[in-house]
């Protein structure tokens, strides 16, 4: 009884202390103060939004079990879930599989164009994710090259498990090669040379050392696809079709068709359940399985693990890999340009003069909103992951756990929470520039923090000590000393910010307006109207200006920086 009242005495006693620490600086007493409201105002306020909706049937009415109730009830809204588990385990599963194959295949052989498969495994994490889904319309469907005009079927059944699936292990393959590549590179190849000399055969030392050494990437690499195909609202909404009903898009349904918003509301947190539980469960496993193998000694090359029989299996796989990729984004390139798709093949640029003429505005619009969010996000990531390392002071863990909540958060709960939340008064940005704003703003800045964060570990705090000690305050140190030496980190959520940004749909398709539109938006709108062609030329646009921007801020860095690391910055 006596330790736990001291124990409780002296984590008062430390908080007491860092606050005062902090009050002799009243510049970084206000930032503190200033990112913990906001933090509570834009993620915590809209989430609790949601789920106080979720058991009241309507303003005013008393708290309720209802709505769930019905929800269960509900034959179809089960299936929707059920189908949204059975997707996020079978993408999770086969996506994984897929990115260890190129990860492996990369790393651990001398197949040619490596640098070629490094890009067309990236080009989907800079492209809309629904492009995949474009693209299968228009080489399954009712009019689809593959299916009608090569082989003449009809009515082909490419909406449902199959299409979907197909365009999920497309657009989340990446996100496993982009882990595991960094997992496999950092096995040092002495151990499977070794275990070679010892007289064990490729497979064995496969089976036995490499594989056990990338499990915890495997692992987080799926929890990570799981988490993203619940969230994933662009491919079902145009594949999954009424057959195959998924819970995303049964909440957008519920809100945006029957303005139900109780019903919508608890749909998203039967969504937001599975997803926040695989996010800490991946936190978990990662934090307790660490391997080292690192040594700091010297290395030789692992290539010699794999036999030449596999690695031209290997090269095979990726090579056909690459083909679907290449002919996914070759037919939407074509289809922007084609008369009528499946028709009228004959090229035309009516398609980009129709977006010129018609949806020009949502370009600018996105751009817009793109540019304005980036920055603001990628310097918020840098100055929480800075307080959050370099400074102690009360809510500094409620801190960091609250920014990186916004990841695990599926899109569509958070754009329910936004127009629960700022619909009314005292907060009323319905419609507006800001909302739009300030959802990517905190929806994407998890990956500054955690970028700055590794970097800031590796940064001996003396440097920055040394300058306050030479009377520089807070403002002046961080600006001058830390953030240059955290530029690699700035620019990667910089990157992220941006291709988010300018891809998103499922949180603000709930938040557009008629002044304020954004690309993804149209193109799900052309889709919908079945004018393909329009929606591919919108995709063909998004996916240049990305680009565009991509090299635009490698080449400033370079130009400034010399050459720095970065899966995203080497494309």
């Amino acid at each position: 009884m006596i330790l736990p009242s001291v124990l409780k005495y002296l984590n008062r006693f430390r908080s007491w202390r860092e606050l005062k620490t902090a009050s002799r600086d009243p510049l970084l007493l206000f930032t503190i103060v200033l990112i913990l409201s906001s933090l509570v105002i834009f993620i915590l306020y809209p989430l609790l939004s949601v789920v106080i909706t979720s058991f009241k049937t309507g303003p005013g009415a008393p708290f309720t079990l209802s709505i769930f109730k019905e929800v269960i009830s509900s034959a179809y809204l089960r299936l929707a879930f059920m189908n949204s588990i059975m997707m996020g385990l079978l993408t999770a599963v086969l996506g994984s599989f897929v990115g260890f194959i190129f990860a492996y295949a990369l790393s651990r052989t001398d197949i040619p164009f490596k640098k070629f498969f490094h890009i067309i495994a990236i080009i989907p994490v800079v492209s809309p994710p629904f492009i995949g889904a474009l693209s299968i319309i228009m080489l399954f469907g009712n009019n689809g090259l593959i299916t009608y005009s090569l082989f003449k079927i009809m009515n082909y059944p490419i909406y449902g498990i199959r299409g979907l699936l197909l365009a999920q292990v497309i657009t989340f393959f990446p996100i496993a090669y982009i882990t595991l590549r960094g997992v496999i590179d950092s096995i040092s190849p002495t151990l499977e040379d070794a275990a070679l000399d010892l007289g064990g055969s490729r497979w064995k030392v496969f089976k036995k050392v490499t594989l056990p050494l990338t499990i915890p990437g495997i692992a987080s690499a799926m929890l990570v696809l799981f988490i993203e195909t619940l969230a994933d609202f662009g491919n079902p909404l145009i594949l999954a079709g009424s057959q195959f009903p998924v819970l995303s898009v049964q909440a957008y349904l519920q809100i945006t068709g029957m303005y139900d918003l109780p019903k919508g509301s608890a749909l998203a947190i039967l969504l937001l359940v599975p997803s926040i539980t695989a996010y800490f469960l991946q936190k978990y496993w990662v934090s307790r399985k660490q391997y080292v193998t690192i040594t700091g000694k010297p290395t030789t090359s692992a290539l010699k693990s794999v036999s030449p029989a596999a690695k031209w299996v290997l090269f095979s796989v990726c090579l056909f890999i690459a083909g679907v990729i290449l002919l996914i984004y070759i037919t939407i390139l074509w289809g922007s340009f084609a008369k009528v798709w499946g028709y009228d093949n004959n090229l035309t640029l009516a398609h980009f003069k129709y977006v010129y003429e018609v949806g020009f505005k949502a370009v600018l619009d996105t751009l817009t909103i793109a540019g304005i969010s980036t920055p603001v996000a990628g310097i918020l990531g840098m100055v929480i992951a800075f307080l959050v390392i370099r400074k102690k002071f009360p809510g500094r863990y409620f801190m960091e756990f609250t920014s990186m909540l916004s990841f695990a958060v599926p899109g569509t709960v958070i754009g329910i929470g936004y127009i629960l939340a700022f619909n009314k008064p005292p907060i009323l940005l319905t419609g507006t520039l800001l909302i739009l704003l300030l959802n990517f703003i905190f929806r994407y800045i998890p990956v500054g923090i955690q970028s700055g964060i590794a970097i800031l570990r590796q940064v001996d705090p003396s440097i920055e000590e040394a300058a306050i000690d030479l009377g520089a305050d807070s403002r002046k140190t961080f600006f001058k000393i830390t953030l240059p030496l955290m530029v690699p980190a700035f620019f990667s959520g910089l990157i992220f910010s941006f291709v988010r940004a300018m891809t998103a749909i499922s949180a603000v398709i709930f938040l557009v307006s008629s002044r304020w539109n954004l690309m993804t938006v149209q193109i799900m709108s052309q889709t919908e109207s079945g004018r393909l062609g329009a929606a591919a030329a919108y995709s063909v646009i998004l996916v240049v200006l990305i680009l565009l921007a991509i090299l635009l801020i490698r080449s400033i860095l370079v130009f400034r920086y010399g050459k720095f690391g970065g899966t995203m910055l080497k494309i």
